[in-house]
């Protein structure tokens, strides 16, 4: 007898429409490239009023990295992009559209620990849902950091661990002013920095996703 050839299992990629707080949001779920996830991330991603979508060339790369950190990765468009419902919410509603998602990544896969990521609007978006006191992440990931519109009150307090990323000539949150502000936070956190031309990591976005992968996911970070 001639044994059937083993098929190696694809990963699990799902399209969703979460029922959310002004009307359905569209997301994408996506396990790791092999192996069973062993954390849960939820990405968000830049400014909806400026064509921030879940598709943005940054969200995906650090996506993508991710995965290949074992994650398995919900993202999804804030109301009033693409096929999501509603319409801007001044923040507050994107917030709520984030704490959403987060509910249904955390349903799907109960026993994970799980962390939050997100970048430019989404890095301020995951930071303040992520340092609310009911919130227990593994880590905050933020990418891209607009220092121009920091949320001092709640990071100023905030003890998760954060992971700020950015690139050394980002025009929305320049080298210096977020070193100075990440100075100025309680511990645990870090700050990599990218060299890349703009805020969007031009040049360098396979050196930006390759530092998403080297994350290592089992030991504390400490401050650079």
């Amino acid at each position: 007898m001639i044994a059937a050839a083993i098929q190696p299992m694809s990963r699990k990629i799902e399209s969703l429409m979460i029922p959310g707080p002004a009307g359905r949001l569209e997301a994408l779920l996506e396990e790791p490239e092999s192996g069973s996830p062993i954390h849960a991330v939820l990405v968000c991603h830049p400014h909806p009023l400026h064509g921030g979508t879940m598709h943005n060339k940054v969200v995906y790369r650090l996506a993508r990295g991710l995965r290949r950190t074992g994650a398995v990765v919900l993202r999804f468009n804030f109301r009033g992009v693409n096929l999501s419902e509603g319409q801007y919410g001044e923040f507050v509603g994107e917030v709520e559209d984030a704490r959403t998602a987060l509910s249904v990544l955390r349903n799907r896969y109960p026993t994970l620990p799980f962390s939050l990521a997100g970048f430019s609007f989404g890095s301020r978006i995951i930071l303040r849902l992520g340092c609310e006191p009911d919130i227990a992440p593994t880590r905050l990931i933020a990418v891209g950091y607009p220092t121009r519109w920091p949320d001092l009150e709640s990071l100023a307090i905030c003890t998760r661990e954060k992971i700020f990323i950015q690139s050394t000539h980002d025009e929305f949150g320049p080298m210096e002013s977020l070193r100075q502000l990440v100075d100025s936070l309680p511990e645990p956190k870090v700050l990599y920095q990218v060299e890349a031309r703009d805020h969007f990591f031009a040049g360098a976005l396979d050196a930006f996703e390759h530092l998403v992968e080297e994350l290592v996911w089992d030991e504390p970070v400490t401050s650079s």
